[in-house]
């Protein structure tokens, strides 16, 4: 869910030198074998899916720092969605907030694939122990859908869009396809709006990359060559956010000379200009439960814009430093109220998809994860 990319410049991977750069090569993997190894999590549902395979089209939805920070406990009718605490990132995400949003998002797409196979059913949110997203199964006919089929290829575009707007009709169908109770959508296509939360989302990044704890979070989950990326199966990868792979060892070290505030303020200044618009999701109420229902509002809207041929991205700037979101919620008219995420999206091309990590699955009678 997180909409950071590394700016390596063409000048700082000449510093690096080709005798350095061929032997990193022979390291850090082919890209052939991630792109083999990502498609192979996102193969489609069998006729008769095991529920392991309906788990799985859960793991493919957004998360921040792609972190995955969900375990799935499967019970008779029943799979709970429980939060990864060892998976957290408290700095960017003191109080946990996107990590429930991420849970939010991995129920709805369950929700969708166990639909499209015969096993209809509801999200809701169990309030026993820390609080998790749940969905029950029911039994009738399949019921394949447009946002079930963009699963497999949606993913956070991290890169310039081509600037064409997008249609009325597309903004009003995108706005319906968000509408989950509890969880309100504003659209920002005009551009004074779209020019102050600019400027929140430079205000947010720079206040971020001034935070050494910030920056030292991120880089644990930047991941350089196929070949981590693959090992880890999670984090961000430097190539599905348009940048070159790069050995393990060179990697933090060009990051260091080159992650700078101008430079990522600009590429945010461009990237937001590239696009049609902005869509922020604010919650009704800030607790785990509207969190859960905002995450399954943003996966909604991610799989309708996928199912259109648009790509999207997150620009939570404004939303994750607290002192930008009384500004942010004035903005959007909902005064008073917490912002919960800012995503940009429009017209733009396909970078290679991030990792994911099997399943973890508690067996309820013994708690061992598999």
């Amino acid at each position: 869910m997180k909409r950071r990319d590394i700016l390596v410049g063409s000048g700082a991977v000449a510093l690096a030198g080709v005798g350095a750069a061929w032997l990193g090569a022979r390291q850090m993997g082919s890209m052939d074998a991630y792109v083999a190894a990502v498609a192979a999590t996102r193969s489609a549902l069998s006729a008769q899916p095991e529920l392991s395979d309906i788990v799985r089209y859960a793991t493919l939805a957004a998360s921040g720092h792609n972190t995955q920070p969900w375990r799935f406990r499967l019970s008779e009718g029943r799979v709970d969605i429980l939060p990864d605490r060892a998976l957290r990132t408290p700095v960017v995400d003191p109080d946990d907030h996107h990590l429930f949003v991420s849970l939010g998002c991995a129920a709805e797409n369950l929700a969708l694939a166990a639909a499209a196979r015969g096993l209809p059913g509801e999200v809701g949110f169990d309030t026993s122990g820390d609080g998790s997203a749940m969905f029950r199964f029911g039994k009738g006919p399949s019921q394949g859908s447009a946002l079930f089929d963009a699963i497999p290829a949606r993913q956070s575009t991290r890169a310039d869009y081509d600037g064409r707007p997008v249609s009325a009709a597309d903004l009003r169908t995108l706005a319906a396809a968000a509408a989950v109770p509890g969880v309100d959508l504003v659209l920002i296509t005009d551009q004074p709006r779209r020019g102050k939360v600019r400027d929140l989302i430079v205000a947010g990044n720079s206040a971020q990359l001034a935070d050494p704890a910030f920056v030292r979070e991120l880089k644990q989950w930047i991941r350089f060559s196929p070949r981590q990326a693959i090992d880890t199966g999670d984090g961000l990868f430097s190539v599905s956010s348009g940048n070159p792979a790069l050995p393990d060892w060179l990697g933090p070290r060009l990051l260091d000379a080159t992650f700078t505030a101008k430079a990522e303020n600009d590429k945010y200044a461009r990237q937001l200009k590239s696009s049609a618009g902005l869509a922020v999701f604010v919650a009704q109420r800030e607790d785990h439960d509207h969190w859960i229902r905002t995450g399954r509002a943003c996966q909604r809207f991610a799989l309708h814009a996928t199912a259109l041929g648009l790509r999207h991205a997150f620009v939570n700037q404004p939303v994750e430093v607290a002192g930008l979101r009384p500004e942010l919620a004035d903005l959007v008219g909902m005064p008073g109220r917490r912002p919960d995420l800012v995503m940009r999206f429009g017209h733009g091309p396909t970078l290679p998809f991030s990792a994911r990590r099997p399943a973890r699955i508690i067996a309820p009678a013994d708690g061992v994860a598999t």
